[in-house]
């Protein structure tokens, strides 16, 4: 086991999901690893490690980013959203959690913490896109249990965007 010099931990300052904390870190200490072991936030899930299947998605000042691949000293100072921000604090989903429930758009689970906290970056700067935009950005996700019709269908539920009008149409 290696020993850690306390000498070289910093303290790391964030707004985690609207309440200022802080906690200490390890100058390479991943924000994903920070998030979950540091400061509790185990919504955040860790799979490749490398930023390919981006089920670390958080989001850091409203952009979305992969944890695996941010240094927990990059946060410092910044505001950072993760899964467990989504619900309302009764517990109720949000628009986009529903649509995934409506839509049978989660099997494992695994992945979807990060596919959610993409879209909401992503509805949040286009909120009616189409297929082949809400396609593209689920791309970036690897779901191990091939849930992607039921996801694209709950994006295109919650976005009411022209491609799902003409959908429920048929």
């Amino acid at each position: 086991m290696r020993r850690v010099d306390r000498s070289q931990r910093a303290t790391i300052s964030i707004t985690l999901n609207g309440r200022q904390v802080s906690a200490e870190a390890e100058p390479r200490m991943l924000l994903s690893d920070f998030l979950r072991h540091s400061l509790g936030a185990t919504g955040t899930h860790v799979g490749c490690e490398h930023g390919v299947c981006g089920c670390c998605t958080v989001l850091i000042d409203g952009a979305a980013v992969r944890s695996c691949l941010t240094l927990a000293v990059q946060a410092e100072g910044k505001a950072v959203t993760t899964v467990e921000s989504l619900a309302g604090a009764d517990g109720r989903l949000n628009a986009l959690q529903q649509a995934f429930k409506n839509n049978h758009a989660l099997q494992c689970g695994f992945c979807t913490p990060g596919i959610l906290m993409s879209f909401t970056d992503f509805l949040g700067r286009n909120p009616t896109p189409s297929e082949a935009e809400i396609v593209e950005v689920l791309s970036g996700h690897l779901c191990r249990c091939t849930g992607y019709a039921g996801i694209v269908a709950a994006v295109l539920e919650v976005s009411g965007s022209k491609d799902n009008a003409e959908k429920r149409s048929v």
